[in-house]
């Protein structure tokens, strides 16, 4: 069963110009990361995603190695 949260509220319509308008004055808003931030945090993201893999590969490396123990066994 569906429930309509929004029943009898309005949306206000803006026309194309006024969205516009206002995006920019939100985006004004925002604060935006200095290059020294995103650089540091790609570095981040780059370190943190090597270590991830290197993790995957040692736990995949080891069950690996438990099934085809299993399957020698198994023979």
């Amino acid at each position: 069963m569906s429930i309509n949260r929004n029943k009898g509220a309005r949306v206000a319509k803006v026309t194309p110009v006024e969205f516009m308008r206002q995006v920019k004055a939100e985006t004004a808003k925002v604060t935006w990361p200095t290059r020294k931030e995103t650089v540091m945090t790609a570095v981040m993201v780059v370190i943190m995603t090597s270590l991830l893999a290197i993790f995957f590969l040692g736990v995949d490396s080891m069950f690996d190695a438990i099934v085809k123990a299993l399957l020698r066994l198994a023979q």
